[in-house]
């Protein structure tokens, strides 16, 4: 997939993640909200697994379903009272992710510069870009 395409699918999943969190201050216009979120998420998700330097798609297909198994036995358990616990402990789980990206990067690009040029012009994937 190029480049180009990614891009503007981030753009336009940012754009529908705004209108969503707009979106979510009145009860009129939540429903709306609501699916702006997803169609955003699901655009986000999408444009990643075939976006440039994709591949694992077992290991991220089997990811995404473990995580929804977690939010989705968190939202069950939770009490409408307990509102506050239920965002902090899905935020916990995005911060756990943000931490894996990061140490894949970090290794990737450590990695990467251990090679000689010869090496670096075979790279195919995330290490290529």
């Amino acid at each position: 997939m190029d480049f180009g395409f990614t891009t503007a699918a981030y753009v336009v999943a940012a754009i529908l993640f705004i209108l969503s969190l707009g979106g979510l201050s009145g009860q009129e216009s939540a429903k709306r909200a609501v699916w702006y979120g997803i169609v955003g998420m699901a655009l986000a998700v999408v444009a990643t697994l075939i976006g440039p330097g994709a591949g694992f798609w077992l290991l991220s297909l089997i990811l995404i379903a473990g995580g929804g198994a977690i939010g989705y036995q968190l939202a069950t358990k939770v009490q409408m009272t307990q509102m506050p616990e239920l965002v902090a402990a899905m935020h916990s789980l995005v911060g756990l992710a943000a931490v894996f990206v990061g140490y894949n990067a970090h290794f990737e690009l450590g990695n990467v510069l251990a090679m000689d040029e010869a090496a670096r012009a075979n790279l195919h994937g995330f290490a290529e870009l």
